[in-house]
């Protein structure tokens, strides 16, 4: 395959991963721009990046020597989900975004909901579910939701559940996550009983909890799904995702109390590093925490320590 082969094939995929990043990640025009500028000078320095393997991926370092941090990053961020984006359409067999460079940058802070806000979505749902016989695309909604927000799992650990995945008589489930890590995820009783509820809807061949033509509800529809009910309670769409509401799950299950390994274990996180980020989302709260809950708390002090402003306390 020639260069210009090779460039051609690549503006295709790029196409096809910006649509992907447009309907599943609700990504903004100007992010789309900036992605598509990003992989399509990569391509020009890589001489194509349909083909390019890690030792080209890794000479790139050079090649941004002389860029901001958050620039690399950026373009990084870019590369690695276009050729994870590869793997997973069964593009690519392998993904060789390991040998990106790797630049020290802030990790963001998740995109979180408040319980508030999650409960508009729950009461809408209940009214939508209020009537004698609910629409079975509601009771599917019903469904999709209770999982995605009780119990943390990602779209498409979600989207592959088989029919019978959850057991009356078993309140969690065993699956299969990134790298082939199994782990054990808890399911409500709230979860199980809107499952119990759509089940009846599911055809009787069907491989799938939630099926779609010959194959399981698609990632995007999923997406489409959320962002209407957002809509519906009267949420901003934009700031709403299934991998939203996996933020909601984990940031309120630690602000509940919830111990920080156990919350690894369940997000299916191979680095505790991963989940550590949501003790930062509420930082207020662990200062309420302290002054409310530590030992001393209770305690007077015995010795009266001067103001912050320097002015010295009333005699």
């Amino acid at each position: 395959m020639g260069q210009d082969d090779v460039g051609q094939g690549d503006a295709g995929l790029i196409d096809r991963f910006l649509e992907m990043m447009a309907a599943e990640r609700g990504a903004s025009r100007n992010t789309l721009l900036a992605y598509r500028a990003d992989l399509t000078g990569a391509g020009d320095l890589l001489g194509g990046l349909a083909g390019a393997g890690k030792d080209g991926l890794g000479t790139l370092a050079a090649a941004w020597a002389d860029l901001a941090a958050s620039s690399v990053a950026r373009k990084v961020s870019a590369l690695r989900a276009f050729y994870a984006f590869l793997e997973e359409e069964g593009l690519r067999a392998d993904n060789p975004s390991a040998a990106l460079p790797r630049p020290t940058t802030r990790r963001a802070l998740p995109k979180i909901l408040s319980v508030a806000e999650v409960d508009r979505f729950f009461a809408h749902i209940a009214e939508r579910l209020d009537i004698e016989h609910p629409a079975p695309a509601d009771l599917r909604l019903a469904a999709l939701i209770e999982l995605l927000y009780g119990s943390g799992l990602r779209a498409t650990e979600l989207m592959s559940l088989p029919r019978r995945a959850l057991a009356a008589d078993r309140p969690f489930l065993i699956l299969k996550g990134k790298g082939a890590r199994e782990r054990l995820v808890p399911i409500s009783d709230r979860a199980r009983a809107a499952v119990t509820a759509w089940l009846p809807h599911v055809p009787a061949d069907s491989a799938w909890l939630f099926p779609s033509g010959k194959s399981h509800l698609s990632r995007i529809r999923l997406y489409q799904l959320v962002k209407a009910l957002a809509a519906a309670s009267g949420i901003a769409p934009e700031r709403v995702s299934p991998h939203v509401l996996r933020h909601a799950f984990a940031t309120h299950l630690l602000e509940g109390g919830a111990d920080l390994r156990a919350l690894q274990m369940m997000l299916g996180h191979a680095d505790i590093g991963t989940t550590q980020i949501y003790t930062h989302v509420d930082s207020r709260r662990l200062v309420e925490l302290v002054n409310s809950r530590h030992p001393l708390a209770g305690m007077t002090p015995r010795i009266a320590h001067p103001r912050v402003d320097g002015d010295a306390p009333a005699p």
